[in-house]
């Protein structure tokens, strides 16, 4: 008797099918929709609080500059140079160091200056210099 020669049992190739690769993609798909503007907004909201922070530091600067000298620094480098601060922070919104400077208001005058212009009411400047405080040059920061 002929013995008829042994066949291996069939095995399953063990591969994904087109549509089992199509429904994993829909599915990564789906949920990259929901995690990536999540994602995006976590990015904006910490670059936000990372302004208010350097805002803060920069205003406690200024600050202790005045409490000690008397007067306001009359840049932001002096009080860098002043070692008030390391160096200038960063917006990270516009990622450079430029702030919008606010200059004092004079007191105990009958003379309102306009604090972005350095002049009263009739365009006549006065001599009030300095950095009073400091705003975010951004106009989508909730920091001011």
């Amino acid at each position: 008797m002929k013995r008829a020669p042994s066949t291996p049992a069939r095995s399953r190739n063990k591969a994904f099918t087109l549509i089992e690769m199509v429904i994993v993609m829909a599915l990564i798909g789906l949920l990259l929709t929901l995690a990536v503007p999540r994602y995006f907004m976590a990015l904006e909201n910490g670059k936000i609080k990372v302004q208010q922070q350097n805002l803060a530091s920069i205003r406690d600067a200024i600050d202790k500059f005045y409490g000690d000298q008397g007067h306001y620094p009359e840049t932001l480098d002096t009080l860098v140079q002043s070692r008030y601060l390391r160096s200038v922070p960063i917006d990270p919104l516009t990622e450079k160091s430029n702030w919008t400077i606010v200059a004092p208001i004079e007191t105990g005058s009958s003379k309102e200056l306009n604090p972005a212009s350095g002049t009263d009411a009739t365009g006549n400047s006065g001599a009030i210099t300095g950095v009073y405080d400091v705003h975010s040059v951004a106009e989508v920061s909730d920091a001011k």
